[in-house]
């Protein structure tokens, strides 16, 4: 594989959203930090097919969009997923067979988290109820899932940029917009402010502002930010 040198960082996870959140988090942050001082141009991961195929299970449980069902991206930054097409058993046959040696992070055999359970119990079951082919149809349609958001992205992105003022939004011009648009218009609006990481509840509660409007009150978000809607529009503050 050409490599010639492995360096073995250790980091501290900080606990915030859950282990597993705040371990990957921890894991990408020291990613970040090596290429950085490597000056690296990319990034290689080791997610696989059988990765992908979870991701939108667990997406399914969550009640998540499309964004979350479209799972990892092929690229994305400095990241790269060149496996994402074969499976976890082709990978490690393909290293058995050339002689490389692998490791197995144990708690991906821990069945508390629920990434687990559904690698061990409900992605077998599914196969065994369905027939073969469960994994690949879950990774295809993370692929469609990821096509279409994308392209909302991108449709969003070029709304936002008219936008004079995005503490300060016209509800006339969030009220002709898809729901799908709109929402993805509030939320970037509301990350610029800071918050990064609001639910879909959250979401559908700034939203309301505008699609279901009776003079409610204003929407507490994280990170300190405020949603309301005032004179005609939909007015965003952080304290």
């Amino acid at each position: 594989m050409g490599i010639s040198n492995v360096d073995v960082v250790s980091v501290q996870v900080m606990k915030k959203d859950g282990l597993e959140a705040d371990a990957r988090s921890a894991r990408y942050a020291a990613l970040n930090s090596c290429a950085q001082t490597l000056d690296a141009r990319a990034i290689f991961l080791g997610h696989n097919q059988d990765d992908l195929a979870e991701s939108v299970l667990l997406g399914l449980t969550q009640g998540s969009g499309t964004k979350s069902l479209a799972g990892m991206a092929t690229h994305s930054g400095l990241y790269i997923r060149p496996f994402l097409a074969i499976t976890r058993e082709e990978v490690v046959n393909a290293c058995v067979e050339v002689g490389i040696e692998y490791w197995s992070d144990p708690h991906n055999e821990d069945e508390r988290f629920t990434r687990v359970k559904i690698r061990t119990q409900i992605l077998p079951l599914m196969e065994s109820l369905i027939g073969p082919g469960i994994k690949e149809a879950l990774a295809r349609s993370a692929r469609i899932f990821r096509e279409d958001s994308d392209a909302l992205d991108l449709l969003s992105e070029e709304i936002f940029t008219t936008i004079p003022d995005p503490t300060k939004i016209e509800v006339v011009l969030l009220e002709k917009l898809p729901v799908a648009l709109r929402k993805r218009v509030i939320r970037r609006a509301i990350s610029r402010l800071g918050a990064n990481r609001i639910s879909a509840e959250q979401l559908d509660w700034v939203d309301a502002l505008i699609s279901d409007w009776h003079g409610q009150g204003a929407v507490a978000l994280p990170a300190g930010v405020t949603a309301r809607r005032e004179s005609g529009r939909l007015a965003l503050s952080r304290e």
